[in-house]
């Protein structure tokens, strides 16, 4: 299995070439040259298998440069029940007939970014340790990314964490879990800015391949291959749960922003599993819902992108939408550099609407949209509380508003957790009255002390940090 970039370069590179690298050297995302297919029979063996037993399978499908064995014993190492919480990793969850919540958030810091962050913090340290190399990985996050990958990569050999967030904009929990860490290996930068600034800054410094390989700067947000070739599996896993036969179809509601969590479900249809349909839910924060709706792609700038009760999908520029986009344009890499590149620098959209392939994101790939807010938000987590007795956060609560929306005759929806209410208790608290119950494990984690750096949304200053700290 060879990868290669949205963008052109069809440069063949092994897993663990890219494992390491994040962007390709065009500044493209790695995909691989073809999606292995998963035929009817291969399914049917699949039922049987555990978390880690079916992560193995897929995984396997795309790396060929880590001994199976060795793979197996990362992956048995990661999938666990004193990890996750319980044998079945992502049990489901029915809510009325044929709508389901897969259970994402049991990780050490309560988000599904935990699925795929434990088995990158593993499979970092052991290619490392085969290399006999150091990694110095710069992140950006909204919220979740940030916590679940400096607890994946605290006190792991060779790595060290520069994590990126917007200053104030997380949540007081989210904030606690991340600058609470005291290891040495971790260093938190708030970013005087939104998300798509920490973001730009990550992509900045990838970018200038000389800085990045003296460096060894590499990444953990989901441009990276590995880390949303993980999130894949759990879309096998809630299709099985929720199936008795290869013949049934199911849909998925993803509260997306990024495009990360939803890009794993495009993954996995390519794959040959049988998903009707993909449904994007959004916050107020729509450029994805947008695009869907009209086929134009319009980022917004930081002061147009806004502050939400669900702000780990405060995101105006969707990283992994390259990669659905470059196979949606029949992976023409040169036309994926000239929109990505050069119409967003330009103009801050570009338009396909008039193009017969913007109608193949919902007719061939099975893409649907829809948007939540605030009062939606606060809705449905009060309707889910009184009529289940379930609470759930409020980006899952924006996905299931958009799923109940877009549910289609018998098929079975599947929503996508996201987080423990408790990330959010603000919001919470306002739907209903009450604080969200508290893992013991996260009592007075608000009170901890802190060790963050403020710094301006300049690519220089966040070069410079990296390389005072970048050996210590």
């Amino acid at each position: 299995m060879k990868y290669i970039s949205t963008r052109g370069d069809a440069t063949p590179r092994s897993f663990c070439e890219i494992l390491l690298e994040g962007l390709a050297p065009d500044g493209g995302l790695y995909l691989p040259e073809a999606y292995p297919q998963v035929d009817a029979a291969t399914l049917t063996r699949w039922r049987g298998l555990g978390y880690a037993e079916l992560a193995f399978e897929i995984l396997s499908l795309y790396i060929d440069d880590i001994p199976a064995a060795d793979l197996q014993a990362l992956v048995r190492k990661t999938y666990t029940a004193e990890v996750f919480g319980t044998e079945a990793i992502v049990p489901l969850r029915g809510l009325e007939d044929g709508l389901y919540l897969e259970a994402l958030s049991n990780g050490p810091t309560l988000a599904f970014k935990d699925m795929a962050m434990q088995l990158l913090g593993n499979l970092f340290e052991y290619e490392l340790g085969r290399r006999g190399e150091q990694l110095n990985i710069l992140g950006a996050t909204s919220g979740d990314t940030g916590s679940a990958a400096e607890y994946a990569m605290k006190g792991k050999q060779g790595v060290r964490v520069f994590m990126t967030s917007p200053h104030g904009r997380m949540s007081p929990f989210q904030q606690a879990q991340m600058f609470s860490l005291q290891e040495a290996n971790i260093h938190n930068l708030a970013i005087e800015g939104v998300f798509d600034d920490c973001q730009d800054i990550v992509k900045a410094v990838s970018n200038d391949l000389d800085f990045k390989r003296r460096y060894k700067i590499g990444t953990v947000n989901s441009i990276n291959w590995a880390r949303l070739l993980a999130q894949v599996v759990y879309y096998f896993a809630g299709y099985l749960q929720a199936t008795q036969s290869n013949e049934q179809r199911v849909s998925f509601t993803v509260p997306s922003g990024n495009f990360g969590n939803i890009c794993a479900g495009h993954v996995a249809r390519m794959m040959g599993l049988p998903i009707a349909h993909l449904v994007v839910a959004t916050n107020e924060n729509d450029v994805l819902d947008e695009f869907f709706r009209t086929g134009i792609y319009r980022v917004r700038a930081g002061a147009d992108t806004h502050e939400t009760s669900s702000p780990s999908m405060d995101i105006s520029k969707a990283s992994n939408f390259e990669r659905f986009v470059f196979d949606l344009l029949g992976r023409d890499g040169v036309r994926v550099q000239s929109l990505f590149k050069e119409a967003l620098s330009a103009d801050g959209q570009f338009d396909i609407s008039g193009e017969a392939v913007f109608r193949d994101a919902s007719a061939k790939f099975g893409f649907q949209s829809g948007k939540s807010t605030h009062a939606d938000r606060l809705a449905t987590i009060r309707d889910t509380d009184a009529r289940f007795g379930v609470t759930i956060d409020t980006h899952t609560a924006d996905g299931l508003k958009v799923a109940r929306e877009r549910r289609e005759g018998d098929v079975t929806m599947i929503v996508l957790e996201t987080a423990l209410p408790i990330k959010f208790a603000a919001t919470i608290e306002e739907a209903l009255g009450r604080q969200p119950e508290r893992p013991a494990k996260f009592e007075g984690i608000e009170a901890l002390p802190k060790r963050v750096t403020v710094l301006p949304a300049d690519v220089q200053q966040v070069k410079d940090y990296i390389v005072a700290h970048a050996r210590d």
